[in-house]
């Protein structure tokens, strides 16, 4: 992969003064775990009978993390991404503009960040959920087949990837899904829009988007994440149901993507999301990405 950049000295600068006045929050820290049981157990809670588990990735893509409040705004759970778990530890590599930008070094090189190429399948399900002249890679998945005591279902959950803020509105859109019995319940809360990072970014459903570049205010490797979200559905028939957890990379393997989920939260009982975590972005990061959309400009292009 080759990718380039340009960048006007002027908006560097003042967004990097605007990146000074930042603050820091504690790191979320990730146990990399690719036992389909123990990630299984950590985000189960009443209600809920598992009867298998079937998980599907490449080695340390997934994992159990402690600490997340300040970082992602939950503060336990697990973790499953198109690239390495651990990777997603910050502070973030590329967060702070100073004699370059847009992630890249100064011969034009990537600097990696959350970017780890697996070389592991793209998964079927996940393919349906974006455009046709397009193929998921990397893709990881937790299977889980269960009985609803009460006859619903609920988790809670957060998106978060190296594909903000430079590549909203591009191929590069980096999915996921929850497939109970086969249909996407990852919605964006009131329309039935399923959660990517075309769909919750820094333009499209805003409010509920964090930046996390210029400054980098959260601990956390990934440039940005949705708020807390939560998963549900209701009045399931009696007897087994299946669902699939899955996140991959679409149209390359690199600028990994994870998702946050919250312990003890797969439940027939809602569990109220996290409140959200502290603001980051306030006027000044709302200001630095606004300068870098009018400075900088990205291209991506395959070898």
């Amino acid at each position: 992969m080759q990718r380039k950049h340009t960048f006007s000295l002027g908006t560097v600068a003042v967004v990097s003064s605007l990146a000074m006045a930042g603050g820091s929050a504690t790191a979320v820290t990730i146990t990399p775990n690719n036992s389909g049981t123990d990630l299984t157990n950590n985000i189960l809670g009443p209600g809920i009978n598992v009867n298998s588990v079937t998980y599907k990735g490449a080695d340390g893509a997934s994992g159990t993390f402690t600490n997340g409040k300040s970082s992602i705004g939950i503060d336990s759970g697990i973790l499953l991404t198109s690239g390495q778990a651990k990777d997603a530890e910050g502070p973030n590599g590329n967060g702070d503009v100073d004699e370059v930008s847009g992630g890249f070094d100064e011969n034009d090189e990537l600097k990696r960040g959350a970017s780890t190429e697996n070389f592991f399948s793209g998964d079927s399900d996940l393919d349906t959920l974006i455009p046709q002249n397009s193929a998921t890679q990397d893709a990881t998945s937790l299977e889980i087949e269960f009985e609803s005591a009460g006859g619903d279902v609920f988790f809670n959950y957060a998106f978060a990837s190296e594909e903000y803020i430079d590549f909203e509105g591009t191929q590069f859109n980096d999915v996921f899904g929850f497939f109970l019995d086969g249909t996407n319940i990852a919605k964006i809360p009131g329309p039935s829009t399923p959660v990517s990072i075309n769909t919750v970014n820094s333009v499209n459903n805003s409010s509920q988007f964090n930046q996390n570049i210029d400054p980098a205010n959260f601990n956390l490797e990934y440039d940005g994440f949705t708020d807390v979200f939560q998963a549900q559905a209701l009045d399931l028939e009696p007897g087994s149901h299946t669902i699939k957890l899955a996140i991959a990379d679409t149209s390359d393997r690199i600028l990994d993507s994870g998702v946050f989920l919250q312990a003890n939260t797969f439940s027939d009982q809602p569990t109220e999301p996290p409140e959200d975590v502290p603001e980051s972005s306030s006027l000044v990061g709302l200001l630095a990405v606004s300068l870098l959309g009018a400075g900088i400009g990205l291209t991506r292009k395959k070898a």
